[in-house]
């Protein structure tokens, strides 16, 4: 097989998983064109009979389409990095892009992360998200729950659990596109808070170099302290290192008091310029910018002992 067409099932098979549903040649073409890649809906079909035959997928029905396997979710483990990395980074850019948040009005399409619990956990669950979008270590002031069969983030939640949605702090380069600021997105990381202000960066993962979400990889392997800083003032939260260019740093402070009018918080600091900002050094001409991650809220029930599936950057909502 060559790489050319390797590269072509990969994608496809990304999208099915991504989907969670069945998805039919149409659907998945508009997902890659999405994804920026462009491939026509017979060249679709053509590779979705080999992934059948390969039983990498499976045909539901000509209606509804067609499903990854289990073993198709297996090969996509073991596809291209390089690919799998290059849709996570058009997948950003693509929704930062497609979102319709607009300041002014406090209205408008976000980017929302997704978590899947048991119902009878859904009320404390709540209980321990309310109290760090309290204190602000959240991305805004609001979460939204659904019941199995609703949607949430473009996800169907699945029979048996009930859906938690909160605010990606990848939302606001899309409000910083509207602005006309470039923002460029450099790391995730744990922020240690000590007194309950942010002193320094104790671990980092770059954007670019990774084929998974930083800050889930953090709540998942457990190395967040998000409801010590809480309820202590001490801890360890997941945050995002941007760079703005020097230039911009008024109008970045300008529109924080306007995103902070309307409920969004999570720009929490902005440094000076081609000053390192909690350790952390820029480029030429730039300034460092910190975001809460909007994961905090889950990272917090989590750790609060709740079974929880995450799935970071899930759709608008």
């Amino acid at each position: 097989m060559s790489s050319k067409v390797m590269r072509a099932q990969t994608a496809i098979l990304k999208v099915l998983a991504e989907m969670r549903k069945p998805a039919g040649a149409s659907t998945i073409v508009d997902l890659l064109t999405g994804a920026g890649v462009e491939m026509r809906a017979r060249t679709v079909r053509l590779h979705l009979l080999e992934l059948d035959r390969q039983g990498l997928t499976a045909l539901v029905s000509r209606r509804r389409g067609r499903v990854i396997t289990a073993a198709g979710r297996e090969e996509l483990g073991k596809s291209d990095v390089l690919l799998k990395m290059g849709l996570v980074s058009a997948k950003v850019d693509t929704m930062a892009y497609t979102m319709t948040f607009d300041v002014a009005s406090g209205k408008g399409s976000v980017i929302a992360n997704t978590a899947w619990l048991h119902p009878d956990c859904l009320l404390p669950a709540v209980a321990e998200m309310r109290q760090v979008v309290r204190c602000q270590l959240g991305v805004g002031n609001r979460v939204i729950t659904a019941k199995a069969g609703e949607t949430v983030g473009g996800a169907e939640v699945p029979e048996g659990f009930a859906g938690i949605g909160t605010v990606c702090s990848i939302t606001f380069s899309g409000i910083f596109l509207r602005r006309c600021i470039p923002l460029h997105s450099r790391f995730g990381g744990l922020l240690e808070i000590r007194d309950r202000k942010p002193v320094r960066f104790v671990e980092l993962i770059e954007y670019r170099a990774t084929t998974l979400d930083p800050l889930e990889v953090f709540i998942q392997a457990g190395m967040t302290r998000v409801r010590d800083a809480v309820r202590t003032g001490n801890g360890l939260i997941c945050a995002g290192f941007r760079e703005i260019p020097v230039v911009a740093i008024p109008d970045v402070e300008r529109l924080a008091a306007e995103l902070r009018q309307k409920g969004i918080t999570g720009l929490l600091a902005v440094g000076r310029p081609n000053q390192p900002l909690f350790g952390i050094p820029v480029s030429d001409g730039h300034a460092g910018l910190v975001v809460t991650g909007g994961l905090n809220p889950v990272a917090a029930v989590r750790e609060a002992g709740y079974a929880v599936r995450i799935r970071s950057l899930a759709g608008l909502e």
